[in-house]
């Protein structure tokens, strides 16, 4: 059946106000958009960190009414609603039906790391360009767990591959601290690492990952665990994408986690938070370095 359509450009900021007025006028629905998307600027955000839902900075924020609801007596209810918000900008057209979940979907491509890395939707082929050596982990994108590259991610990823490289991922043992989708576990485990160890505080985050292992074929050889619960061991290589605090807090625990000559990577650091971390970690690890991309950082070392 064919809906209304309510569209309106706004802030990071703004968004709840504008999403909580349009949904107390009966929205159906509520879809956030890069509003940068169709410059060929977007930037994607699908990895979040613990307990974070990311937005982009600017938005296009769609809602769908019922087909036969009056535009004008919805633009009444929403002034009346948050007379504090602009709504002069908005528009309004009619919609056909159709999978709007997929439709969404398709926006996203394959996305490279390194030399071997690819996240590849699960509606697109693999690229022509991946080898037959090429580390392929199919997720579809969503805000909700994450599948593709907030620049922590996309760090943690080119750290990874380039790990798999040098010979040092073949056959190890991987903890993903904070795992969120298991995106970077998933990708360790195809890049050659025998067993992966994801671990999360959100149960939600961790039947996301459990389900995307068994999607790539790799749940086997993937365990995932709430902080309580999780085994008290080392591994050879320990990645945690979360936020610079939960890394400031977690430093002692995730040190332990580190075999000695381990690695260890860390991100969810926005730039001018490094040095801080960096002085936080040096009691265990040496030739600690920082990395940026954009403004994020990672910072990775190697145990004592």
């Amino acid at each position: 059946m064919p809906y209304l359509e309510l569209a309106l450009r706004c802030t990071e900021v703004e968004q709840p106000r504008y999403e909580t007025a349009l949904e107390d006028v009966g929205a159906l629905s509520v879809t956030l958009l890069d509003a940068d998307a169709d410059t060929g600027n977007e930037h994607a955000i699908l990895e979040p960190g613990v307990g974070e839902t990311p937005l982009w900075k600017a938005l296009v924020l769609t809602a769908l009414f019922d087909a036969d609801a009056d535009a004008l007596t919805l633009l009444a209810a929403l002034e009346a609603f948050d007379p504090g918000l602009d709504w002069t900008q908005v528009g309004f057209r009619k919609v056909e039906d159709e999978d709007w979940e997929r439709a969404w979907l398709d926006q996203f491509q394959p996305m490279r790391f390194g030399a071997r890395t690819f996240i590849v939707p699960w509606n697109h082929d693999v690229p022509s360009d991946a080898g037959d050596d090429a580390a392929i982990v199919r997720l579809d994108p969503g805000l909700a767990f994450g599948s593709g590259t907030h620049p922590t991610t996309a760090l943690c990823l080119r750290w990874l591959d380039a790990l798999a490289a040098d010979g040092l991922l073949e056959g190890r043992h991987v903890l993903d601290f904070g795992c969120g989708s298991g995106i970077l576990a998933l990708a360790a485990l195809k890049l050659g690492a025998a067993k992966a160890v994801g671990v999360d505080n959100d149960p939600q985050a961790l039947l996301a990952s459990a389900d995307n292992a068994q999607r790539n074929a790799v749940d086997a050889d993937f365990s995932v665990y709430l902080p309580d619960d999780e085994p008290v061991t080392t591994y050879p290589v320990v990645v945690a994408n979360i936020l610079a605090s939960a890394l400031d807090a977690l430093a002692e625990r995730l040190a332990a986690r580190v075999a000695p000559g381990g690695r260890i990577a860390l991100s969810g650091i926005l730039k001018g938070q490094e040095d801080e971390l960096l002085a936080r970690y040096e009691p265990w690890f040496d030739a600690l370095s920082a990395t940026r991309d954009g403004d994020w950082m990672r910072i990775d070392g190697i145990r004592r």
